[in-house]
């Protein structure tokens, strides 16, 4: 297992190694499997072009979205609840299938519901932890993709993921998947009076990047258009190109959650 983890890492990083990439594809063997943990359908939208590039080049790519969406009508009128959950439901996995098609899960717990009371038994936060630790026992993943601490704009659903992902991560060995946080690099944030709520990130913390194409970015436009309850025909079809023309630039950015381990037999801290 160790040995194609750090083939799959090391072929992100240099390109004298995307031959032996395309090899495990000619012979059916992914050497790359993403998982990505969101909170609601659309949350994908944020680094969407990163999870084209990764399908497309060849990635399994697993997702699972911890609630529906039950609480969030958007603009659709809709009222909150089972109802909206099922139309949500199809919006996530037409996007995801837009994006290139993997495993979409859903636990379903419920719409604003993850940060309460994490701590007691049978809480959501305690049943998350359960279903990620499930999923890293069922699949081999490389590489996940969650919230980072900030929760894009704070959101407390948002942050729990993130604390929840990361506490399970942490405690497995240096075989550990990569877990990378999207941040919006400072000076990126769109000038829209919407999203200044949004947390930006030191440029320098952002060190892992995924290229797209004019092909994934293509993809993007179809994944946001499967969002109609979330937002007008105008707001779908201008997103994609604003993040293109602001945050993205031409790359999905992440911070990695932990830096690489001391090397065996070497303190930490030098």
């Amino acid at each position: 297992m160790m040995f194609r983890k750090a083939l799959a890492l090391l072929a992100f990083c240099t390109s004298a190694l995307a031959a032996s990439a395309g090899f495990a594809q000619d012979t059916d063997e992914y050497l790359d499997h993403v998982l990505v943990v969101l909170v609601h359908p659309d949350d994908e939208l944020v680094m969407a072009p990163a999870i084209a590039q990764a399908v497309r080049e060849g990635a399994a790519l697993t997702v699972l979205y911890a609630t529906s969406g039950d609480a969030g009508p958007g603009v659709s009128g809709m009222e909150p609840g089972p109802a909206l959950a099922t139309v949500r439901e199809d919006e996530a996995r037409c996007s995801i299938a837009a994006l290139g098609g993997g495993d979409v899960r859903f636990l379903r717990m419920g719409d604003g519901q993850l940060a309460t009371h994490a701590h007691h038994p049978g809480s959501a936060a305690r049943q998350l932890a359960s279903a990620v630790d499930a999923l890293l026992e069922e699949q081999d993943f490389t590489r996940i993709l969650t919230w980072g601490p900030e929760g894009g704009y704070g959101h407390p659903d948002h942050r729990m993921v993130d604390a929840v992902v990361t506490e399970r991560v942490q405690a497995l060995g240096h075989d550990r998947p990569l877990l990378l946080y999207p941040g919006i690099a400072e000076g990126t944030l769109p000038d829209i009076a919407q999203m200044q709520r949004w947390a930006v990130t030191a440029p320098d913390l952002l060190s892992v990047s995924y290229a797209y194409t004019p092909a994934d970015l293509a993809r993007v436009r179809e994944a946001a258009d499967c969002h109609a309850t979330q937002f007008s025909a105008e707001e779908r079809a201008a997103l994609p190109d604003l993040f293109d023309h602001t945050i993205w630039r031409g790359s999905v950015h992440f911070r990695p959650a932990f830096t690489a381990p001391a090397a065996s037999g070497e303190p930490n801290g030098g």
